[in-house]
């Protein structure tokens, strides 16, 4: 099975039969033309010859990142394409939730953290103590989302108040089978999986549908790793979980993704109803957040400058693309270096639209 680490760059396929992207195209630029024997051709002309833009820089150097495994899939896609024309530049990518990120980050132990939620005011609080000034930079747009297993028939959309009936503290060893959820749902036990408390994904699920981060019941299955929950969903006909629609998409053929009606009637995890906000409570952007330290060191501030002009990425690994006239001032926000954050403390649940509408100061 495959790890969210690894989610396929190739097609993707939307919850609703959208297809994200294409099939990546090929890097190379045909054969390579003969040449005369006169002499051994070294890599780099040879790679010169077959691609010139992926001739090799003379960047050098170590970037370090962490965090989030929501977005782990976006920094690796880019981290890959930034080293075809930065050979001498590595930038491994850990991935120890949103929370444990944050931790190394503020910490001065990493230059860029992944982040599937706003940082915390008391983890700035952390940076800061620290002199860790950052720069926090939206890359995608993502939507959670609630899985169950092939063979529950009976459910296609719930309500926010009925996510909260399943995972609120309340619920806590009283609200154990689908029939308390709604009369008509059938005698079936819940089986409930969800990410670790260290996971960005876990802390807005609860505060977008039990109204604060990290309330919820203590009776389900939590991991760190998403390919636990789907074998848990998969294991019973009662199972229910939920994550980002990225890694849903891999493993579309095994889960079935359940509408939500956050007020305004059913919408399910499109690419549109997640940029847009229609699909709410649940669209959320992703974030990485670069040191203004390590932004003054070259290599780093030539990759997070790549992150954009290579965010074809976002598509190939099954996110949504930022709107487009959000980047304009993210990238004005980057060039000039503004430390700080937006949205920090911006309510789970707000349109994703309105949020990168803000102006990014």
């Amino acid at each position: 099975m495959m790890s969210k680490k690894n989610i396929n760059r190739g097609v993707v396929t939307f919850v609703a039969g959208v297809t994200l992207a294409a099939t990546l195209a090929s890097c190379g630029g045909g054969s390579t033309p003969t040449t005369p024997t006169t002499g051994a051709t070294s890599p780099a002309a040879t790679t010169a010859m077959k691609d010139p833009a992926n001739t090799p820089s003379n960047l050098t150097g170590n970037i370090t990142i962490d965090g989030s495994s929501t977005v782990a899939p976006i920094s690796k896609a880019v981290a890959e394409d930034f080293a075809k024309a930065n050979p001498a530049v590595k930038v491994p990518v850990g991935t120890s939730g949103t929370g444990g990120g944050f931790k190394k980050f503020c910490a001065g132990d990493t230059d860029i953290a992944n982040a599937s939620r706003p940082i915390k005011a008391k983890e700035a609080e952390d940076c800061k103590k620290n002199g860790v000034e950052f720069v926090e930079l939206p890359v995608a747009v993502d939507g959670l989302t609630v899985v169950v297993n092939k063979e529950n028939t009976w459910a296609k959309c719930l309500t926010v108040p009925e996510l909260k009936t399943i995972w609120g503290p309340d619920a806590e060893g009283k609200i154990t089978n689908w029939n308390q959820v709604r009369p008509d749902f059938p005698n079936e036990p819940l089986a409930l999986f969800a990410p670790g408390a260290d996971s960005g994904t876990f802390d807005y699920f609860t505060e977008a549908v039990n109204g604060k981060s990290k309330v919820i019941r203590k009776d389900f299955q939590p991991s760190e790793d998403d390919n636990i929950i789907v074998k848990g969903v998969q294991g019973g006909k009662g199972g229910l979980g939920f994550f980002g629609v990225a890694y849903f998409e891999e493993n579309a053929k095994k889960l079935t993704a359940l509408e939500v009606d956050g007020g305004k009637g059913c919408v399910a995890p499109t690419a549109e109803n997640i940029n847009t906000g229609k699909y709410a409570p649940l669209s959320r952007p992703l974030f990485i957040y670069v040191s203004k330290k390590a932004l003054a060191r070259p290599e780093v501030k030539a990759f997070v400058d790549f992150y954009y002009k290579d965010i074809k990425v976002v598509k190939e690994v099954g996110y949504v693309p930022l709107p487009s006239d959000a980047v304009p001032k993210i990238m004005d926000r980057l060039a000039k270096g503004t430390v700080g954050s937006t949205f920090m403390d911006a309510p789970a649940g707000v349109s994703v639209a309105e949020l990168m509408a803000k102006d990014l100061k």
